[in-house]
């Protein structure tokens, strides 16, 4: 009789542990809709810290954590209605690559602009940004626009930086992938200032990853970011309305603050 009331004390306490397995593993990873579409979203994982490869190969950044935010459950407004599946890209190659329709959507600080919307769709703003003048930390004479006559400026292909570099009276324009090789560049001596983002930029030398860089003068621009996306894509009113609740709600503020340490600025609802 013993063994047997044991017996059922053993099955009981198994059988409850099962349970709490259970509870535990549904609270780590919410429920999904299981015919939830599969969203292809391009990044290029070079622009500190909106996108990101880590050393094992996992994607981060302010961009990735907001794509992952809109395609979960707790984002509602029934943008739990896709999952995303990120595909990694050159920054040159997104918006031909969108007309194509090859991917649903791309997400790695895409300025909005008037010539990019004639091709490609956008979501509501979801960051304000701009661009700066970079220069090696004993450089006394680029302070502005002006200073950047005639001088040797390096870009990013494909970027509104490299757009505003060519309305620089006579500068020589070197122009490369990413952001890495043109800070490189600008250290090695082999060009004279850098016009990128300005929050990449500064995050970076905050963070101890460009040394003998410094950022001069006011932003250049102000630019917003979006998700972009083909023309006439419909997954855009679900993301709009995704965006609107994470920034309603809270969600949106705890991102930017993880990344930049400041409260958001307010964004346009276009």
């Amino acid at each position: 009789m013993v063994k047997l009331i044991n017996f059922k004390w053993q099955q009981l306490i198994l059988s409850l542990g099962c349970l709490l397995l259970i509870i535990g593993c549904q609270s780590l990873y919410p429920a999904t809709n299981p015919d939830a579409k599969l969203l292809k979203v391009a990044t290029d994982p070079t622009f500190v810290p909106f996108e990101f490869q880590t050393a094992d190969g996992k994607l981060e950044g302010f961009d990735i954590d907001l794509m992952n935010a809109l395609a979960s459950p707790a984002a509602g407004a029934k943008v739990a209605g896709f999952a995303v599946q990120f595909e990694s890209l050159p920054f040159d190659g997104m918006i031909s690559t969108l007309q194509a329709k090859r991917v649903d959507a791309a997400i790695s600080g895409i300025t909005i602009t008037a010539e990019r919307l004639k091709t490609i769709a956008f979501s509501r703003p979801y960051f304000k940004a701009g661009l700066a003048i970079a220069v090696r930390e004993d450089n006394q004479n680029i302070k502005d626009f002006n200073s950047l006559k005639g001088k040797k400026i390096a870009v990013q292909i494909g970027s509104t930086g490299a757009d505003f570099a060519k309305t620089i009276p006579n500068a020589k324009i070197s122009t490369f992938n990413s952001g890495p090789e043109f800070f490189q560049d600008l250290l090695n001596g082999n060009v004279d200032a850098v016009v990128s983002d300005a929050f990449a930029t500064l995050y970076a030398i905050k963070n101890g990853k460009l040394k003998g860089i410094k950022v001069v003068a006011d932003l250049l621009t102000q630019e917003y970011y979006g998700i972009a996306m083909p023309k006439d894509s419909p997954h855009l009113d679900a993301i709009n309305k995704g965006l609107a609740t994470l920034l309603s709600n809270g969600t949106y503020k705890q991102i930017y603050q993880k990344w930049f340490k400041v409260e958001p600025p307010q964004l346009p609802d276009s």
